[in-house]
């Protein structure tokens, strides 16, 4: 009987979460080829556990490493120190990690250490920029350096990644397993009635907004929401924004304390996937400085205003169905006027193709692996 290959995954947030669910839907699929585990790391409890039974799974490990106000050296250590004792017990063949977080980056290197062969998926993003986005540029880089399967979202990726010297026998481009993740919950019934969404307004047009990268602390959170505030005031009896807000303190506070009392900016805890999907399909467009909802709304024809100085998706600015807007407060203003009053604009944005997938890159994912064997 052929050896099975053992996978172990590992993510912390929730947008590992949801793009490490299809990817796990997938090796399901094939019990007898693989034995897979799957380890959360539980920083952000709140909003995995509700991802955890939308896509039904049921993690074989939980570190709960979460503690309030974390900084980036705790979960660096502990996720270092904790994964690398599972893998002395697991000995995985793979151990599997997304994208560009600090859960990541240390798991990856604990595999490295134990001389596990690293696969990761969304690899070969790059600003050039290590303080935009920071800190996710450099754990990136950290993750690529010492991985052995690369799952390139784009040949733009591919690109970078054959630029560092990266073999191309180990690449393979797949698409994002996020547009996987997002057309499968696109399809879910969904019903706003009894949640925070039930009375949203159906006479004006819906902006949802997301702000909580580390590098919009301070200052730029500060004027984003300076923004935003004024934009709402100014169109009060046309636009009405929905933000959930991160949990992290130095996002929540400034949120709450500047946008607190407006009465066309909805400010909730963070959405329930199930629900943000289908916000987004509500929307009229989407202001944010996520990685995610760069290639997510797209795929539902929203354009996406996004609230950095770079962005490490230049695909979707390409295509035309993304802008990057940086987060001065006039800026901001502007951008969003421009797409509320010009109708040939919104409607090139909302037109574009999204370059980021067709929903197949999970399956693309194992059949690589099945190769390998």
């Amino acid at each position: 009987m052929p050896k099975k290959i053992k996978i172990l995954i590992v993510f912390g947030t929730r947008p590992e979460a949801i793009k490490m669910a299809p990817v796990i839907g997938e090796f399901r699929k094939y019990p007898a080829q693989f034995n897979c585990k799957v380890c959360v790391t539980g920083q952000h409890r709140q909003m995995i556990d509700p991802l955890l039974k939308l896509f039904n799974i049921k993690p074989d490990y939980d570190l709960n490493i979460m503690k309030a106000n974390q900084n980036l050296e705790h979960i660096t250590t502990t996720v270092l120190t904790e994964i690398g004792r599972l893998i002395e017990k697991e000995k995985p063949d793979y151990l599997f990690v997304q994208g560009d977080t600090t859960t990541a980056m240390a798991a990856a290197l604990a595999a490295f250490y134990r001389k596990i062969k690293v696969a990761h998926v969304e690899a070969g993003l790059r600003t050039w920029d290590k303080q935009h986005p920071f800190p996710e540029e450099v754990n990136r880089r950290i993750i690529d350096s010492v991985s052995d399967l690369y799952f390139a979202h784009t040949e733009d990726a591919k690109k970078n990644l054959l630029n560092e010297g990266v073999d191309s026998k180990g690449i393979e481009v797949t698409g994002n397993t996020v547009i996987d993740a997002l057309l499968e919950t696109a399809k879910k019934p969904c019903t706003f009635k009894g949640t925070v969404l039930e009375k949203l307004p159906r006479d004006k047009r819906i902006i949802l907004m997301t702000a909580h990268r580390r590098e919009s602390f301070g200052q730029p959170i500060a004027n984003i929401c300076q923004a935003v505030k004024k934009l709402a005031r100014q169109r009060s009896k046309e636009i009405f924004f929905v933000y959930p807000v991160h949990l992290n303190p130095n996002i929540k506070k400034p949120v709450y304390e500047i946008l607190g009392n407006i009465e066309n900016v909805l400010l909730t805890q963070p959405l329930e996937y199930l629900l943000l999907v289908h916000l987004i399909k509500k929307s009229y467009f989407v202001l944010t400085d996520s990685g995610g909802l760069q290639e997510e709304s797209p795929s539902l024809g929203k354009p996406v205003l996004v609230l950095r100085q770079t962005t490490e998706r230049p695909e979707g600015v390409r295509a035309g169905c993304v802008e990057v807007i940086g987060t001065d407060v006039a800026k901001i203003m502007r951008k969003v006027a421009e797409l509320l009053d010009n109708k040939a604009k919104y409607k090139k944005m909302s037109k574009a193709r999204n370059p980021y997938g067709d929903g197949q890159a999970s399956k693309r994912i194992i059949q690589r692996l099945l190769r390998e064997k």
